[in-house]
């Protein structure tokens, strides 16, 4: 299946009303980006839902993969919530590339409170090169 991309992906679409519109910098081996989640993003009430977070943990590994010259797709991904992210707080994601092998990439990512470094969440994903 050919991958295409029409800027309406949930994540990182300028299109996409609806969606996160994250926007990425790529460093030294390391991709990161920023967001607000705002309270249309929450759960409970004043905390960003875990879907949103893994979201943007997956996105960051999947743009990091992308940045290294690799197009893929998640085929698994392992997300450990540390601390609860609340709505209006500014956050950084930052991915990285562990393993890079012909069939199978492994990256992983993590979410980090912008004022004080404290760690939301944490992610690792197996990723597969499509053709």
């Amino acid at each position: 299946m050919k991958l295409e991309d029409d800027n309406y992906c949930f994540a990182c679409g300028k299109n996409n009303p609806c969606g996160l519109k994250l926007s990425f910098k790529y460093l030294n081996g390391k991709l990161t980006t920023e967001f607000i989640p705002h309270k249309i993003y929450q759960g409970y009430k004043d905390i960003t839902h875990g879907g949103i977070i893994t979201t943007i943990l997956d996105e960051v590994m999947i743009q990091a993969a992308i940045a290294e010259g690799m197009t893929p797709v998640t085929a698994e991904i392992s997300v450990r919530f540390k601390n609860p992210l609340l709505t209006n707080k500014k956050v950084i994601a930052e991915a990285e590339i562990i393993k890079r092998g012909s069939r199978l990439i492994e990256a992983q990512s993590r979410l980090l409170n912008s004022s004080d470094g404290t760690v939301i969440a944490e992610a690792s994903a197996k990723l597969i090169p499509s053709k």
